[in-house]
C-alpha cells in the first residue's frame, strides 16, 4: 500500500476534497557528496505518521483541511525534469491546491517555480539554504544541485536568501544586494527578519534546503555546514512571512536518510514536521478568518 503523508483518517485524504497536495519527486542525478536525497521524500513520509496531529502553536489541527499525498513523481534528467515537475505542479494549481513538494536534490525547485510563475503573477522566492546556488554551471551541467537558484532567477525577478554561509566566488557577481542573508551577519541581529519580508513581494514561494539548519540539530543533508539556523529561527521566520505576507507553495529538499534508517530519524522527524508546521501556520483558524 502506497504510503500517505500523516496517518490521518481516510476522509482527510483524498483528491477532491483535500486543500493541500504532497508531491514527492524523488529525483537524484547531481549529488556532488553524500548521496541519498532521492530517499528523502519516503523518509519524510515515513516519519510523517508519527507527528501529532495538534499544533500546539496555532491551536489547529491542518489535517483537517485535506491533505492529499500524491505518487511519487519520476522524470527524466535536466531540462526534461523540470518540464515534468512544471507540468505536474502546473495541473495541482489549476485545481486549486496548495502544492508542497518534497525532494530530492534541490534542482526539482526550478521546475515548481517555472510553474508557480506561470500561474501567478508579482512572485517572489524565499530560499532557505546554506548555499547560494548560484552558479550558471557546475561541473558541465547547468541543471546541477549547485545551480538551483541560477535556474529558479529565469522564472522571476526576487529571490532572497537566508541562511547562506558557503559559496563560490564566482558567485559573487550574482548576488543582489539587500537580499542574501548571510547566517553570520544573522546570528545576533535584531531585525533581519523584518529586513527579509521588506525584501519579498506580496506573494511567496518557500524553497526550503535542509541544510539551512545547523548539522548539530539537521544533520542528514547532502552538504552539512556549520554555523546554520536552528528550529526557532527558521520556524519564527516562515510564521512572519505567513503573517504579512501570502505564501502560495513551498518545497523542502535535500534530505539525505541515514543508513541504516534505524540508527537516527531524529533528521526525518524534523523534516517532516517543518512541512506541517509551514501548513499550520498557512492555514490556522486566525489566518483563515482574516480571508487567507
Amino acid at each position: 500500500m502506497e504510503r500517505k503523508f500523516l496517518m490521518i483518517p481516510v476522509s482527510f485524504t483524498d483528491y477532491e476534497n483535500s486543500r493541500i497536495v504532497v508531491l514527492p519527486v524523488p529525483y537524484e542525478k547531481t549529488s556532488s557528496w553524500m548521496k541519498g536525497s532521492k530517499r528523502g521524500p519516503a523518509a519524510i513520509i515515513g516519519a510523517s505518521r508519527y507527528l501529532e496531529l495538534y499544533d500546539i502553536e496555532t491551536n489547529s489541527e491542518v489535517y483537517k483541511e485535506g491533505i492529499y499525498t500524491h505518487r511519487p513523481l519520476r522524470c527524466g534528467r535536466g531540462e526534461r525534469m523540470v518540464k515534468t515537475v512544471k507540468s505536474a505542479v502546473l495541473d495541482l494549481l489549476e485545481d486549486g491546491k496548495f502544492v508542497v513538494v518534497l525532494g530530492g536534490e534541490h534542482t526539482v525547485s526550478a521546475g515548481v517555480v517555472a510553474a508557480f510563475a506561470e500561474r501567478f503573477t508579482d512572485i517572489g522566492v524565499l530560499h532557505l539554504d546554506a548555499h547560494t546556488d548560484l552558479r550558471d554551471t557546475y561541473r558541465g551541467d547547468r541543471y546541477s544541485h549547485a545551480c538551483a537558484m541560477a535556474r529558479v532567477r529565469e522564472y522571476v525577478e526576487t529571490v532572497v536568501s537566508v541562511g547562506i554561509r558557503s559559496m563560490d566566488s564566482g558567485e559573487l557577481g550574482r548576488l543582489e544586494k539587500g537580499r542574501v542573508f548571510f547566517a553570520g551577519d544573522i546570528n545576533g541581529s535584531a531585525d533581519w527578519m523584518e529586513r527579509v519580508v521588506a525584501e519579498l513581494p506580496e506573494r511567496v514561494y518557500v524553497s526550503l534546503d535542509l541544510d539551512v539548519f545547523d548539522p548539530g540539530v539537521l544533520p542528514s543533508v547532502g552538504t552539512p555546514e556549520p554555523g546554520g539556523l536552528d528550529w526557532y529561527a527558521v520556524t519564527k521566520l516562515l510564521k512572519t512571512v505567513t503573517e504579512k505576507r501570502e505564501i502560495v507553495g513551498a518545497d523542502i529538499v535535500e534530505l539525505c536518510p541515514a543508513r541504516p534508517r534505524l540508527k537516527s530519524r531524529a533528521s526525518d522527524f524534523l523534516a517532516a514536521k517543518l512541512v506541517y508546521t509551514l501548513l499550520s501556520y498557512k492555514f490556522s483558524q486566525k489566518k483563515n478568518e482574516r480571508g487567507s
